[in-house]
């Protein structure tokens, strides 16, 4: 790092939980997002800022004027505009030093697959079911750390899934497939609504724990949590690994 390097990150290169090895690290990943909307709008800028080196951000959806009530990355300026590259945009404008990708399609087949090998770390920041389960999929063939979140009304879930140790789950684990093909409406914020702030919440858990993980900073999460936006309150659960999981069972 070189001196204006040590100024930018200097409040997290002063925690000893990161210090300048960790900050190198943070300097030295790649990370593949995953949708740029709610969830990922704050997970983009948020490690844009904290010296993520390499981000490839995805997403095939146009900015419209009902994501700018909570999709922070994105403004009336840009409208009609490719959300990755509005993304982009936004996160440049804080850090210009960060290495910015655009991937401006569905990402599914081989070309999920390449992205998430490519990467260190997968954030998963979509709303569908069978976009969860493909990226989880791809992470654990990959051996690549995910970081999954969604936020629903005034509901969030975190949870981060690392098929580098032994003993963790997927999210095939916490949700067996064929219990979530036919629920994809559920968890779409077009069908149900979601209150503005509770996006930027879960998207900036699931950026710290990115951080954590990259950084080799504290514990990264284990298990689910959930909170619940009317009362301000979470709720913690152990998730085991299925040993007859679909997906992970035979790593």
């Amino acid at each position: 790092m070189d001196d204006q390097a040590l100024l930018r990150y200097s409040r997290q290169i002063m925690l000893d939980a990161i210090d300048i090895d960790g900050q190198e690290r943070l300097l030295g990943s790649h990370v593949l997002v995953i949708g740029a909307g709610g969830l990922g709008s704050p997970v983009a800028l948020y490690l844009a800022a904290a010296g993520i080196g390499h981000l490839t951000l995805a997403d095939m959806d146009t900015v419209e004027l009902s994501n700018l009530q909570r999709q922070i990355a994105h403004t009336q300026a840009d409208l009609g505009r490719n959300k990755a590259d509005s993304a982009r945009m936004a996160a440049l404008a804080l850090n210009d030093g960060c290495r910015i990708e655009t991937m401006e399609s569905h990402l599914e087949g081989e070309v999920l697959a390449s992205a998430v090998s490519r990467s260190d770390l997968v954030v998963d920041c979509t709303d569908r079911f069978a976009s969860r389960y493909a990226i989880n999929q791809a992470c654990v063939d990959a051996v690549r750390p995910l970081v999954s979140g969604a936020a629903i009304r005034f509901s969030g879930q975190l949870a981060v899934f690392d098929p580098r140790q032994s003993d963790s789950p997927c999210y095939a684990c916490l949700y067996p497939p064929q219990s979530g093909q036919a629920d994809d409406d559920e968890l779409r914020c077009s069908e149900n609504g979601v209150v503005a702030p509770l996006v930027g919440l879960i998207g900036c858990f699931q950026a710290l724990e990115a951080i954590k993980v990259l950084s080799g900073a504290g514990a990264a999460h284990r298990g689910l949590s959930t909170f619940d936006g009317l009362q301000g309150t979470w709720r913690h659960f152990q998730v085991p690994r299925d040993p007859h999981c679909p997906v992970c069972a035979n790593r």
